[in-house]
């Protein structure tokens, strides 16, 4: 934030506090020619008279303490431009705590943990319900709560893995994060070198499709596609290609569909997860997502 920036905020915020102050002090002035407290002011509406009952004290008190209130919470925390407060108190150093206090409690119990193997831990009742727990906070919102994944977030309850689906790397996976990334092919091949090249991916999975449109497109894939989905083209797990023999499609099986993927290319981002979960949680969580689908 520049300097402008935040004399202008410091300079907003006391301004209205300060008025404020000035309006319930102008308020609370009698004005001249006013009533006494109690009497009739002189106004009549529909037969029913105004009388001069002003707020009891207490009630104009405590517009004083809100003011007085917003002054010392201003001193002491963030909220007027830089000024940072007296207490350099900030939500980094409230969280770094309350992770460190956590971490002293639970650190060993993950510790504990990360000395079993994966493939040990995926069939330990107690290991995979924190697992579990890891999976709701930290991936249920692509994923899904069952693991089901969803349209561009693959199921996790299969055993059909873009990156592998061992036990080092699904935890790799977690901890580093994954980039996909099909390029697209529209400029390159124009509209009926995609069509036809959707045509011999249908092919691929025994699904219906044009077979003069697919052989053309066959020519078309063992000379661009082949390069990372295989000659056959059962996908390469260490690019995070996909296998297009099968029947799972993480981008949707229609025709659109696979012409928009060859057309336009996708992006996929898994993100690291090691920077805030910890090599320790994750290897609890690896071996949770492992356990789906080897039950």
């Amino acid at each position: 934030m520049s300097n402008f920036w935040s004399a202008w905020i410091i300079v907003l915020i006391l301004g209205n506090i300060f008025a404020c102050y000035w309006l319930i002090r102008w308020a609370s002035k009698k004005a001249p020619g006013e009533a006494a407290e109690g009497d009739v002011t002189g106004h009549v509406w529909d037969g029913l008279e105004e009388y001069n009952n002003p707020l009891p004290r207490w009630w104009l008190y405590l517009f004083y303490i809100t003011i007085i209130f917003g002054l010392v919470y201003l001193t002491l925390y963030p909220g007027l431009g830089k000024f940072g407060g007296v207490l350099g108190w900030t939500s980094h150093n409230q969280w770094d705590k309350e992770m460190a206090a956590a971490d002293e409690t639970y650190g060993p119990i993950f510790k504990k943990y990360a000395a079993q193997d994966i493939a040990t831990l995926a069939k330990d009742p107690k290991a995979t319900e924190i697992g579990h727990r890891l999976f709701l906070n930290y991936c249920s919102q692509c994923h899904g709560s069952d693991a089901g994944g969803g349209p561009h977030f693959p199921n996790l309850t299969d055993n059909d893995w873009l990156w592998g689906g061992t036990p080092e790397r699904i935890e790799e996976t977690i901890l580093k994060g994954r980039n996909g990334v099909m390029p697209a092919h529209g400029p390159q091949l124009g509209e009926e070198g995609v069509k036809n090249v959707a045509q011999y991916v249908l092919s691929l999975s025994g699904r219906k499709h044009d077979a003069a449109m697919a052989e053309k497109g066959k020519k078309t894939f063992d000379t661009i596609c082949m390069a990372c989905h295989s000659p056959q083209g059962t996908g390469n797990p260490m690019l995070g290609a996909p296998n297009l023999t099968d029947k799972v499609w993480l981008h949707g099986s229609t025709l659109d569909s696979i012409e928009t993927t060859i057309r336009d290319g996708r992006q996929g981002t898994m993100p690291p997860h090691e920077g805030f979960l910890g090599k320790d949680k994750v290897h609890l969580l690896a071996a949770y997502v492992y356990s789906l689908s080897h039950k």
